[in-house]
């Protein structure tokens, strides 16, 4: 058994990876670390060996990946005063299997930026047959700290995101918040089975990850043969064995309960056509036409992506929402209400255009302004009226606008526009009323970006299935309902005294006792209230980009077990 212990030992030391292996520094950062150990110390028992802190010191010099975690390292056995976690007496604990399957059941591989799991799982298997196989105190500690460490390294990519740049560079201004482990992970060694109550992500993340397992399933089928129909469009009433191809796929994707193989376009499939159409964010006609068949004819392994593009995204926000807020998600061009953590109310929106995009970011909706005056951005001015003025001189008044100079509307006449190329030393304004561009109400959440919700005077534009027109800011179908729900806990204004100062020739701003906050968010896969997992398209081609950092980078293939 001698014989077999130097060559085991290093052998393990090998899996822990050669940051690992330079570990034992023993007591010699002795006098600090000792009473640092004495101040941190518990009363609780969890086991009755206990990590020298020293060492523990030792292993975060010595080892940088670590470094990063450092502070929840030392915080983690504080709270246990340094006693061991993974291991009952000599023997690993349960709570290290668990942690293997809690890696093994991500739905990502984390690659060799993380550690390699290989490695780390024939690690466990070695020490869990360890009755044959001689360990010292010494190898066990050095595991120890090692499972601590790489815990923290996990959970920092499978819970914060495993994109870790500045996520502003992904045109991302929404703050990544940081996660806090710590429950999941005292959980996780005193041998808690379900962790899944605990993991610290969104709630709509939960939710995607239930259907990237069907869609992972449906993945590994065969694949079907495209969909083509002779005509422009089926509808209820129409035969043709095109039918039975649409039944099938849309029975395996959920939207029809039963499949009977029938080529009769007959009420279940119209209703299960619907389904996909508001899925997908299609008019919902009942028929199935081009637009439809080319969704329908998109491998699953692109809806895979995008829902793990999704998760992602939702791996960035507060694991825990605001209970009352206002979510507008951009490519699905829809403003949600939230109260007590629910769905209240929603109501169509219009967002930037594509050289004119909507930020992504958060904020707190503070003010509402009625009969707002529009101070028309320079990139308007420059763009659009500067080459209008110079065509048209009467172009200000036709559009009721004015020229404002240190708080003095001047006459637009005096000023020789023939000399402004690409900015005005003044502001112009167009006045409330009607004709506004703003319309009768705006809210604002004060913000870098400029960007605000508004009324418009051009309600046609909400009937349109894609609604990306905007200079950026966020047009609202029903602005009137959102100031009356803002202000409806003030008795200073009612229904009446709103609609009044809406039509008013003046400005009013009303500042709320309690902001509410904002998100302006960009999700192209969710989960509804209905429990519908919908998709809809990048429209600014944002998932394409973090697809790029998830898919390419370091040839990380994602998957799902």
């Amino acid at each position: 058994m001698r014989l077999l212990a130097f060559p085991v030992c290093f052998f393990l030391l090998c899996l822990l990876g050669c940051d690992e292996a330079r570990i034992p520094v023993p007591h010699t950062i002795s006098e600090r670390a000792q009473e640092v150990e004495k101040v941190f110390e518990t009363p609780m028992d969890y086991s009755d060996k206990h990590v020298d802190s020293a060492d523990v010191f030792a292993y975060l010099v010595n080892n940088p990946f670590a470094q990063a975690d450092s502070t929840t390292i030392i915080e983690f056995y504080r709270r246990r005063a340094f006693q061991y976690a993974w291991f009952l007496n000599d023997s690993l604990s349960i709570a290290a299997g668990n942690f293997l399957d809690l890696v093994n059941a991500t739905d990502t591989v984390l690659g060799s930026s993380l550690f390699d799991q290989n490695k780390l799982r024939d690690l466990v298997n070695l020490l869990s047959a360890q009755d044959s196989i001689p360990v010292t105190d010494s190898l066990r500690q050095v595991v120890e700290i090692t499972l601590t460490a790489r815990f923290f390294q996990f959970a920092d990519k499978r819970y914060g995101g495993f994109v870790k740049r500045d996520l502003r560079e992904l045109d991302w201004y929404i703050p990544r918040r940081k996660k806090n482990v710590d429950q999941l992970l005292d959980s996780l060694v005193a041998g808690r089975m379900d962790l899944s109550p605990l993991e610290p992500v969104h709630p709509q993340y939960k939710l995607l990850k239930g259907f990237l397992k069907l869609y992972r399933t449906i993945e590994m089928e065969d694949t079907p043969s495209p969909i083509v129909i002779q005509d422009s469009s089926l509808e209820l009433g129409d035969s043709s064995d095109v039918i039975v191809h649409v039944r099938d796929r849309l029975a395996q994707l959920g939207d029809i309960a039963l499949n009977d193989s029938s080529g009769v376009f007959d009420s279940t499939l119209f209703m299960g056509v619907r389904s996909y159409q508001q899925r997908f964010g299609m008019n919902s006609s009942g028929v199935l036409d081009a637009e439809m068949v080319a969704e329908l004819n998109r491998p699953i392994k692109e809806r895979v992506e995008q829902i793990l593009v999704n998760m992602e995204r939702l791996r960035w926000l507060d694991p825990d929402p605001p209970a009352d807020y206002i979510l507008v998600n951009i490519p699905e061009y829809r403003m949600h209400v939230f109260e007590g953590g629910k769905p209240a109310w929603d109501m169509k929106v219009v967002v930037g255009a594509t050289a004119t995009r909507t930020v992504v970011f958060s904020g707190d909706l503070s003010m509402v302004v009625m009969a707002p005056y529009w101070n028309i951005p320079q990139s308007i001015i420059r763009a659009e009226i500067l080459p209008a003025l110079k065509r048209n001189a009467a172009y200000l008044r036709q559009k009721k606008m004015e020229v404002v100079r240190g708080g003095v509307v001047s006459d637009p006449r005096r000023i020789s526009w023939s000399k402004y190329t690409k900015s005005v030393p003044f502001t112009i304004r167009q006045k409330p009323g009607p004709h506004n561009a703003l319309g009768l109400v705006k809210f604002l959440f004060p913000n870098q970006h400029s960007i605000y919700f508004h009324d418009t005077p051009s309600k046609g534009v909400f009937d349109e299935e894609k609604r990306a027109f905007s200079h950026g800011c966020i047009r609202l179908s029903e602005p009137v309902k959102l100031a009356e729900y803002l202000l409806r806990n003030d008795s200073a204004w009612t229904k009446a005294s709103i609609k009044e100062a809406m039509h008013a020739d003046q400005e009013t701003i009303v500042k709320l006792a309690d902001p509410v906050p904002v998100v302006i968010g960009y999700f192209t896969a969710w989960v509804d209230a209905e429990g519908r997992l919908n998709f809809r398209d990048d429209i600014y081609g944002h998932d394409a980009r973090l697809a790029s950092e998830l898919f390419v980078d370091e040839g990380v293939e994602l998957v799902v077990q």
